[in-house]
C-alpha cells in the first residue's frame, strides 16, 4: 500500500471537506504558484478539530496564503472568539478577505499585511490561545520566541512544515547552501529541549509539531 493510498483512505474516512474550502483549493491550485502550500481537506479536519475541543477565544496565524487554514481555525473559536492573521504578500489580500466574508468571518478575522515581525509588535498586548506558525521556515525559531510568552499556559502552538521533505532527518545529505533544512532541523532539537513547552511531532503531510505551553 502507498502513501497516496493511505492519505486517500485517511481523508475518505475523516469529516468531508466543506463545500467553500473545497472551492478555495480549487481556485488556489488553478491561480497560484506553489499551491501545495495550502493546507489541504485532511490538515485542515485536523486544525479544524484541535480548535473544536480547545474552543480558543484569542487565535494568531502567521502566514495566511490564501486562508485555507484561517478559515479551518476559525471553525472551532468560541462564539466570541477573534483570530488574527499575517500574510506578507499584499497581492494576496483580496483573495483571503473575499473567502473570510464568504464563511462569515469579516468580523471575527482581522488580517495583517506585511512582515511578521512587524505585525506582532503591534500584538504585544494580547494573550493567545492558539497560534498557527507556517510561514518561511527559516524564521520558525525567531516567530516562536516573539509569540511563546503571550501564549498563555495549556495554550497550543502548532507549527507546519517540520519534516520539510524529509531533509530534517538527519540521515538527510545536507547541503552547503540549504538554510532553510538547517534552520528548520535547529528549530526542531531547540523546542525539544525547551522547558516552557511539551512537544508533539505528527507526521501528518510535512510534518506538524504541536507545543503544549506548561510555564
Amino acid at each position: 500500500m502507498t502513501d497516496d493510498q493511505i492519505q486517500a483512505y485517511a481523508e475518505a474516512h475523516s469529516e468531508a471537506e466543506p463545500p467553500l474550502l473545497h472551492q478555495l483549493w480549487r481556485e488556489t491550485h488553478l491561480q497560484l504558484l506553489m499551491p501545495r502550500m495550502a493546507t489541504g481537506h485532511w490538515q485542515g479536519r485536523l486544525l479544524s478539530m484541535l480548535t473544536h475541543l480547545i474552543r480558543p477565544r484569542k487565535v494568531l496565524e502567521i502566514g495566511t496564503f490564501t486562508g485555507y487554514a484561517t478559515l479551518c481555525l476559525a471553525e472551532g473559536m468560541a462564539p466570541d472568539g477573534h483570530l488574527h492573521t499575517i500574510e506578507i504578500n499584499p497581492e494576496r489580500a483580496s483573495r483571503i478577505r473575499r473567502y473570510v466574508a464568504a464563511a462569515g468571518l469579516a468580523e471575527r478575522v482581522t488580517l495583517h499585511l506585511g512582515d511578521a515581525a512587524d505585525s506582532l509588535a503591534g500584538l504585544v498586548g494580547e494573550t493567545w490561545d492558539l497560534v498557527f506558525i507556517d510561514a518561511d521556515k527559516i524564521s520558525n525559531a525567531r516567530y516562536f520566541e516573539l509569540v511563546i510568552n503571550q501564549v498563555r499556559p495549556g495554550g497550543l502552538v502548532i507549527v507546519d512544515n517540520v519534516l520539510w521533505g524529509g531533509k530534517a532527518l538527519p540521515t538527510y545529505p545536507l547541503k552547503a547552501n540549504d538554510h532553510d533544512t538547517r534552520a528548520v532541523r535547529a528549530f526542531n532539537e531547540q523546542v525539544q529541549r525547551d522547558p516552557r513547552v511539551v512537544p508533539l511531532l505528527l507526521p501528518v503531510r510535512d510534518g506538524l509539531l504541536l507545543l503544549r505551553r506548561i510555564v
